[in-house]
Parts: structure tokens; C-alpha cells; sequence
């Protein structure tokens, strides 16, 4: 099945991509579409991912002609 991927902020310049689109088999997770996209390299801790434009975890199944994104940890606090 074939996914388009996503990377926003920070990832974007760590993959070296804004986009791919990746060939999975059935089955695929979340996290499996990243393994595929990035060539293997580990997700930084708390990776924001989102199905769709709905927000998934790493285990999420993905289906064919799905959107995946990744997004970095967002971090803030009171001003």
C-alpha cells in the first residue's frame, strides 16, 4: 500500500525532507511508516504522530492512500 509522510518543524531538517511517500505492506503501524520513511533512524521521545489529521500513537494501523505526519515534541510554559 502505498502512504505519504509528513515531517513538520525540527524533523523536517533532521530526515532532510518536508515529504516522502513510502510502499508498505499490509498490516503497517504508524511506527512502521516511520521506520520506512527514515530509513530506520530512531523517533526522538514523545514524537507527535497524526493519521489523517487525526492524532494516532506509534502502534496505529495505517491504511492505503493515508497521510502521516510527524511532529516534534512541542514544548512551552506560562509567560
Amino acid at each position: 500500500m502505498r502512504v505519504r509522510v509528513r515531517f513538520f518543524a525540527s524533523l523536517r531538517e533532521t530526515v532532510g525532507a518536508a515529504g516522502r511517500e513510502v510502499e508498505a505492506d499490509g498490516g503497517a503501524t504508524v511506527r512502521t511508516i516511520w521506520d520506512l520513511a527514515t530509513d530506520g533512524r530512531e523517533p526522538p521521545s514523545r514524537l507527535l504522530a497524526s493519521i489523517n489529521l487525526d492524532y494516532a500513537d506509534l502502534d496505529d494501523p495505517v491504511g492505503e492512500g493515508d497521510e502521516v505526519a510527524f511532529f516534534p515534541p512541542v514544548t512551552g510554559g506560562e509567560r
